[in-house]
């Protein structure tokens, strides 16, 4: 399947099944549009038409161009037949029962108070909870049981806020380290946090233990208060802006990323994104709040049309900062058109009900964080393992070509049929989707892939 569209001055033709990026003059996009529909012939008389005022586009050159689409074409860079339906369930059946990752919920409360939280406050809608160290203790060996002969295993320390049980988090590392060398296994852990009880105590350990740490700011001070608040109304920007700097700072390059969202009050999130940047951080996320359609916070039609825009605006500013020597990375914006993920992984999806799996206070297993309160989707817990085989399954069995929705999708192979929890939110099935954040994935792929053209135009 080939996707064309026009971006930042660049004609850009992507050949979704084999991966080529192409860009191309005007000519070659417009022939490159009727190649499947039109003969040689039609072809070259609609474009010598096309262009009779131009003394560049001979019909001799046309048809030299025309011959450099079928070499393409007989290259497999275009037009590329998609030969990988048949493999899409084969990843994960040849993966077997392992688990690779464990999101932890050590805190079913909060101490702050957004009123667009997907997680009801923290609660996931039942009762404030804390994780026991046994629990945690237990959650840890089932991953290590579990993980067969993976030795990276990853953790993510989730809530709620997490910090509201920080004793804990501590010494589930500390026994992680403990059993490191014996089981032949690598913890890296991540810690998300909306900031609020960092101190230096937090900071030297999230430095010296996480490979990974997610600190929640939604942008600007007046976007961010308008609902990450304590219970007491209070906005939360001030307090954890200088926290995290310090924390940042302090990281000596290792990982993290600043990570908000934007709702309908902010469709213009690119100014909280330089707002951030402006700050010093480098490594950002923003992402678009999941709500009901009657939620105040949603993003309406119009809306999903400016965020459209905005992404653009920041694919646009994120070139002129990396050419001043002042690059920022947006986590949506990080595509490897040479190196990225393998084929396996582009068609089966992130993994969730089968290499993922979310951990309760109590110790229930559920596919991912998002599904956490869902009782349908409850998959056994770290005790017993996984006792709901036909959930797994289910899950196993979503990929790229599992959503009929997404056949027919240029992007299929990059988002391997979307977020499973957000098709569930959506549409009451797994195997749905959800469209506006169908359309928003599209519009980052195609805004990434013209950043990877610009600097490549650059080298050249």
């Amino acid at each position: 399947m080939v996707h064309q569209y026009k971006l930042n001055g660049f004609n850009i033709v992507l050949d979704s099944c084999s991966g080529s990026v192409h860009d191309v003059d005007e000519v070659a996009y417009d022939m490159i549009g009727m190649f499947q529909d039109l003969s040689k012939e039609e072809i070259i008389e609609q474009l010598s038409s096309k262009y009779s005022d131009r003394d560049d586009v001979t019909v001799e050159e046309l048809l030299e161009c025309y011959d450099d689409i079928v070499s393409l074409k007989e290259a497999g860079k275009l037009f590329t037949e998609d030969t990988f339906e048949d493999m899409a369930g084969t990843f994960k059946e040849r993966s077997g029962n392992v688990v690779k990752a464990l999101c932890l919920h050590v805190a079913h409360t909060c101490n702050l108070n957004c009123s667009y939280c997907f997680a009801s406050q923290g609660k996931y809608n039942g009762e404030r909870a804390l994780m026991s160290y046994e629990v945690g203790k237990r959650a840890l060996d089932f991953l290590v049981e579990n993980s067969g002969s993976r030795t990276n295993l990853e953790v993510d320390f989730f809530g709620g806020e997490p910090l509201m049980n920080f004793d804990v988090v501590r010494k589930l590392v500390e026994y992680a380290r403990s059993i490191e060398k014996e089981k032949k296994k690598n913890f890296r852990f991540t810690l998300t946090t909306n900031g609020v009880l960092i101190d230096d105590d937090v900071t030297l350990f999230a430095n010296k233990e996480m490979s990974n740490v997610v600190l929640s700011l939604d942008g600007r001070k007046e976007v961010h208060d308008r609902f990450r608040v304590d219970h007491a109304g209070n906005g939360s920007y001030d307090s954890i802006v200088p926290k995290f700097k310090k924390l940042v700072d302090a990281r000596g390059g290792k990982g993290y990323y600043i990570r908000g969202t934007f709702t309908h009050f902010n469709p213009d999130f690119t100014k909280d994104v330089f707002h951030m940047a402006d700050l010093g951080f480098t490594e950002l996320s923003m992402e678009p709040v999941v709500g009901k359609p009657e939620d105040e916070t949603t993003l309406t039609p119009e809306d999903i049309e400016t965020v459209k825009e905005q992404y653009e605006i920041l694919a646009k500013d994120m070139l002129r900062r990396e050419k001043e020597g002042k690059p920022i990375t947006f986590y949506h914006y990080m595509l490897d058109l040479t190196e990225g993920p393998c084929i396996y992984k582009r068609i089966s999806g992130c993994g969730s009900g089968t290499e993922y799996m979310a951990v309760t206070p109590q110790g229930d297993l559920y596919p991912c964080h998002q599904f956490v309160g869902e009782e349908s989707y409850r998959l056994g817990d770290v005790f017993n393992g996984v006792t709901n085989d036909a959930l797994r399954e289910e899950f196993r069995s979503c990929n790229a070509y599992a959503r009929e929705e997404c056949r027919d999708c240029w992007a299929r192979l990059y988002c391997s049929g979307g977020c499973a929890a957000n098709a569930f939110h959506a549409s009451g099935s797994i195997r749905g989707i959800y469209k506006p954040g169908c359309e928003l994935f599209k519009k980052r792929i195609e805004c990434a892939i013209m950043m990877r053209v610009s600097e490549n135009a650059e080298k050249e």
